[in-house]
Formats: structure tokens, C-alpha cells, sequence
């Protein structure tokens, strides 16, 4: 094996020290700001392992947007969801082809793009959570939402422009950095919540849960022959195969391989279900011997052939009237989650390939990085999917040692190809992604732990945003209530304190986490360095700047010296900081500020003098 690494560095050499490797900034390339330790086979590896991460949202998406009806029209009088009409399913199974194409075609485009302008290993696709809001929030199940979904399409595109604005003013880090933490870390775990929600659902998972009259949920899990006219089961409940094939060969199979760190894990789960379902004379099988069922089976064997998207590209309605309050709503809710989800990945994405400022918390080329991202969201609503946003799962990638542009172009690339099987990937069962779906939530409510749940003002808020997104089967609402419940108790904490001069406060204040309408980290947008009156404002760097690191560092020679601070410094019990560490000074310096502050200031205004 010495003589093939022998061969695979000399290549790696070659094309580190060409224009490609220039480009990319491969290590050896000769560039000021090249990438170490990156190289050319090490970020092929790295992509088609973030491929293979990722290729479960090509099934997922197409399944869980096509739930919404698409383009197609139902005119069923007695059943307004059109759950039994023949000919509307068949349409519906019509759509679900064009979104396997029109997913795999945007997830390739947009990582490859992504990779191009930005050099950064993170690839992008239709985002989990953003779809199920689209499709059973906005637009509903087969159409019975407010907003059809040719009008959801065209505030998904307006979304895309907007982006673009913000980016290029400088606002969407900036919006970011204004929500509270608590509040972030809840709407991550809440969408995990509703993820999982969906995977036991019928529609597009598992079929363990279904409504009910009596409650607002039950155990289902029934064949189809035993459930009523709004499947609910009356009876051979969970005796279904499909439950049972989704859970053992599905969710138990994928998470035994996750247990032992196999990268592609997902897809071996999604496949091995897919493929058992596939045989027609099965009691499980996707392609009875109905309409629909024919249906799916012809296209079946095409195997390997282009499906052209024919019902879904281009179908935008600029017809506003129709559903203006709700159009708004969505493009709205669109907007704030896109700038959590795609902003907090690619920030955890950078700082995970090691590129981020540690002073600015910015990273290279981020606002390349947003203008991408969001022209990455008006195409894919052309193209008949949902928003776009950067995948978590490109971290799996980044640990396989991708560090730069190529391992999102390799993932792209590999989208691209898979878009000459859509017979394949448009007969994946539901029941075979909805074991998915469940472990993804799994995945997404780690965070839980980072919440401030020491203090009622950021705990209470916290929690009523990732319990109302399931529950209320909507992220927005969870969000907003989540916003109104941090606005209205802390607002009632401060005019209590103002009221009393100080006197009447939390006693657990001191544990409730920094917030304030001034970030304290970054730069601000230049529109406000401008009316600041600072002439370079086309410059990140405030004149102010300089003058902050030098109170920064004068809090952190008074922590050193032991001496407690008039605002309630920490004295000498964090120990002292190396002479030539002024990074780790500044934060010693930040966090003894917004830590001390609540304590000595009283009147509730701690937060606004540590910004300052």
C-alpha cells in the first residue's frame, strides 16, 4: 500500500501547486492564506461523505412537500383533502417526482455554488423543519391550508431577495446576535420536537400516531382497511407491517450504525426498508395492486431516466390579494427562521473548520456566504421547494477533513448525478424516512442542556417555544410565543425594579443570561457606523475599538491583581491571565462585566453599562 500513498500525495502535490489549488487554497499551493492540512483527495473524501450524509433530504423533501398537493386541484365535494380521490393521489404521486428532481437539482446547485464563492465545506439543500412548516403550516395538507402553494412559492422567492438586502446592509448577523440565547437554543430543540412529531405521523413517517376526537392524539399504526374516513385507527392498532419494518429495519438499524459512527448510517436505514418494500406481493409492499399503486410501479422501472420537472417550475402566483394577511405571515416567519437556522449553521459550520475570527466572531467571505444563500432561496422556489439553508450535516465532512470550497462541490456534483435516478428516490416509503426524521429530532434536541434554565425570565420563554412548535403544529407560533413570553416578563421584571428604585428584584436574578439590544460582539451594520458620524464607515473597524480593548484590558489587570472591582469584579478567584493572551484577557474581562453586573447594578440597567 506504500507505492498507492505514495501516488495519492504526488497528485495531492500537483494539484495543491496548480491555478485549481490557488484557488481553493490547498495546502502547499503557495497562497498567503492557504488552508493547512487541507488537500485535494481529502476533500473528494470529505463531499461524497457529506453526500451521503445528506442524501436522505432528496427522499424526505420530495415526500413531505408533495403532502401539500403541489399544484394539484382538488374537487371533491365530500372529502375536501382529497385522502381517497384516486386520480388527485396520482397527481400528488406526479408531483412527488418532479420534487425528487427539483431537490436533488437545487441541492447541487446551491452546494456547488456555495462551494465555488465561498470556499467554505458546508453544503446547502431544502432545509428540514422550514419544508414541514411550508407544507402543513402554510400551505396544508393537499392544499386545505391559507395559503396555496403557488402563493407560498412566491414568498419563499420574495424571502430570497430579501435576504440578499440584509445581507449586503449587514443586518442579518447583526439581527442575530439581538435574539435572546435561550430563545435560539429552544427554537433548534423545538423543530427537533416537531421533526419527530412528523416521523410518527402517518402522512409522512411512520404511521405510529394519528388525531383523534376524544384526544388531541392516539396510538395508530393500523392496515388502511381499519381506519375511518380521518385515519384514525378503530381498531389492529400497530398491527400494520409498516410500523413494524419502519422501526426495526429503519430506526433501530440506522441508530445501531450511528452508535458506531458510520457516516452514511441514514442512507443504509432509508435503503434496506426501501428495498424490502419494493416487491409487489408483500403485505408491505409501496406498489399494491391499485391505481395509484401502478402508477408508481411504471415508474418505477425506468430505474435510471431524467424526470423533467413539469408541474412544479415556475408556477409562482404574484396574485396577492387571495391571501394577504396569511402571505404575509409566512414570508415573515420564512424569514426569521431562515436567519436563525442558515445563520447559526454557518457560523457553527465555520467555527467548526476553524475559520472564524475569534475577535469579531465573524468568518471569511461571510457576506458572499449569505448572497449565495439567499439566491440559493429564490431558485429553489422556482423550482417548486421550499427555502434552501445551510445542512448541519456538513459537519460530517469537515470531521472527515474537509476544510475548504471543494467538499461542498464534490457533495454538489454528487446531487447533480442524482438526479438521473428519480425512479429510485420518488419510491421511497414513507415509512422508510419516517425512522429518519425521528433521529434527526433526536439529534436537534441536544442542545436542551444550554438553556439558562437557573432563571424564570429566560427558562419560562425558552420553554414555551419548543413545546408550542409541535403542539401547535407551527414554528411560527412557537416562535412568536416564545418572543411575546421573554417581552412581556422581563418587561414586567424592569418597570418593577424602576417602580421601586431597585428594591423589589428576582432573587435569582444574578443567574439570568446578558442581553441587550446592543450586541456586544461584532461590528454593527454600516448604516449605524454612518449615523454614528464615523467617516470610514465603509470600515468594520469602530474608532471606538481600540479604546474598548484598552478598558478590557485594564478590567483584566485589576481581575489579576486581585482587587475587587467598584461594579463587583471577581478579585483574584479566576486566577490570572498570560501577559501576551490579550484575546483571553478581553473575554476574562467581558464575562466578569456581564456576570457582575445584574449583582451591583440595581436598577435593572447592568446589561446596556457592560455593553459599553
Amino acid at each position: 500500500m506504500g507505492w498507492l500513498q505514495a501516488n495519492v500525495d504526488h497528485i495531492n502535490h500537483v494539484v495543491s501547486r496548480s491555478t485549481f489549488g490557488r484557488v481553493f487554497r490547498l495546502d502547499g499551493c503557495g497562497h498567503e492564506k492557504q488552508i493547512k492540512r487541507s488537500s485535494f483527495f481529502t476533500e473528494i473524501r470529505a463531499g461524497i461523505t457529506v453526500f451521503f450524509t445528506m442524501a436522505y433530504i432528496i427522499a424526505v423533501n420530495s415526500s413531505v412537500i408533495s403532502q401539500s398537493g403541489g399544484t394539484c386541484v382538488c374537487t371533491s365535494e365530500t372529502d375536501p383533502a382529497c385522502t381517497t380521490d384516486p386520480a388527485y393521489l396520482t397527481c400528488v404521486s406526479e408531483i412527488q417526482r418532479d420534487l425528487v428532481t427539483a431537490t436533488a437539482t437545487i441541492a447541487g446547485l446551491s452546494s456547488f455554488m456555495f462551494g465555488f464563492l465561498t470556499n467554505l465545506p458546508v453544503a446547502l439543500a431544502p432545509g428540514m423543519g422550514l419544508n414541514l412548516y411550508f407544507t402543513y403550516q402554510v400551505v396544508g395538507f393537499h392544499g386545505t391550508g391559507p395559503v396555496p402553494y403557488r402563493l407560498a412559492l412566491t414568498a419563499v422567492f420574495v424571502e430570497g431577495f430579501v435576504f440578499m438586502f440584509l445581507s449586503l446592509i449587514g443586518m442579518r448577523q447583526w439581527l442575530v446576535k439581538m435574539i435572546p440565547a435561550s430563545l435560539k437554543v429552544a427554537s433548534c430543540v423545538g423543530i427537533g420536537l416537531f421533526l419527530t412529531l412528523v416521523g410518527l405521523s402517518p402522512s409522512a413517517g411512520l404511521g405510529i400516531i394519528s388525531g383523534a376526537k376524544a384526544a388531541p392524539l392516539e396510538l395508530a399504526g393500523c392496515p388502511p382497511q381499519y381506519q375511518d374516513a380521518f385515519g384514525a385507527c378503530t381498531s389492529h392498532k400497530l398491527q400494520n407491517p409498516t410500523v413494524w419494518i419502519g422501526i426495526f429495519c429503519g430506526g433501530i438499524l440506522t441508530a445501531y450504525l450511528m452508535m458506531y459512527k458510520v457516516k452514511s448510517a441514514m442512507i443504509v436505514g432509508i435503503a434496506v426498508v426501501s428495498i424490502i418494500s419494493w416487491p409487489r406481493t408483500t403485505s408491505f409492499t409501496f406498489f399494491p395492486y391499485t391505481i395509484e399503486g401502478d402508477s408508481r410501479f411504471d415508474f418505477f422501472k425506468k430505474v435510471a431516466t431524467f424526470h423533467p420537472i413539469s408541474d412544479t417550475l415556475n408556477v409562482l402566483d404574484w396574485d396577492l390579494g387571495k391571501a394577504g394577511p396569511q402571505f404575509a405571515l409566512a414570508l415573515f416567519t420564512f424569514l426569521y427562521v431562515d436567519i436563525l437556522d442558515c445563520t447559526g449553521t454557518l457560523y457553527s459550520m465555520a467555527r467548526f473548520s476553524g475559520v472564524v475570527d475569534p475577535e469579531s466572531g465573524d468568518f471569511p467571505r461571510s457576506t458572499i456566504a449569505y448572497c449565495t444563500d439567499a439566491m440559493a432561496i429564490s431558485i429553489g422556489a422556482l423550482l417548486g421547494v421550499a427555502p434552501v439553508t445551510a445542512f448541519i450535516e456538513s459537519g460530517a465532512g469537515i470531521a472527515e477533513g474537509g476544510k475548504t470550497g471543494l467538499t461542498a462541490i464534490v457533495a454538489g456534483l454528487c446531487f447533480l448525478v442524482s438526479i438521473f435516478f428519480a425512479p429510485i428516490f420518488a419510491s421511497i416509503p414513507p415509512w422508510a424516512t419516517g425512522s429518519t426524521l425521528v433521529l434527526v429530532g433526536c439529534m436537534m434536541v441536544r442542545p436542551i442542556t444550554d438553556i439558562n434554565w437557573r432563571y424564570m425570565g429566560d427558562a419560562v420563554p425558552a420553554f414555551i417555544t419548543l413545546v408550542f412548535m409541535p403542539f401547535s403544529y407551527s414554528i411560527a407560533y412557537g416562535l412568536i410565543a416564545g418572543l411575546l413570553t421573554y417581552t412581556v416578563l422581563n418587561g414586567l421584571v424592569y418597570v418593577t425594579k424602576k417602580a421601586s428604585f431597585g428594591r423589589i428584584r428576582p432573587v435569582d436574578e444574578d443567574d439570568r443570561e446578558y442581553w441587550s439590544y446592543k450586541p456586544r460582539s461584532g461590528t454593527v451594520p454600516w448604516f449605524v457606523r454612518l449615523a454614528r458620524g464615523q467617516r470610514d464607515f465603509w470600515n468594520g473597524d469602530s474608532p471606538h475599538k481600540h479604546s474598548r480593548h484598552v478598558r478590557a484590558t485594564s478590567s483584566a489587570d485589576s481581575v489579576q491583581g486581585g482587587a475587587p472591582q467598584s461594579r463587583g469584579g471577581m478579585g483574584g478567584s479566576r486566577g490570572s491571565a498570560g501577559e501576551n493572551d490579550f484575546i483571553s484577557i478581553e473575554k476574562v474581562s467581558v464575562v466578569s462585566e456581564v456576570r457582575t453586573s445584574p449583582g451591583a447594578d440595581r436598577d435593572g440597567m447592568g446589561t446596556e453599562m457592560a455593553y459599553r
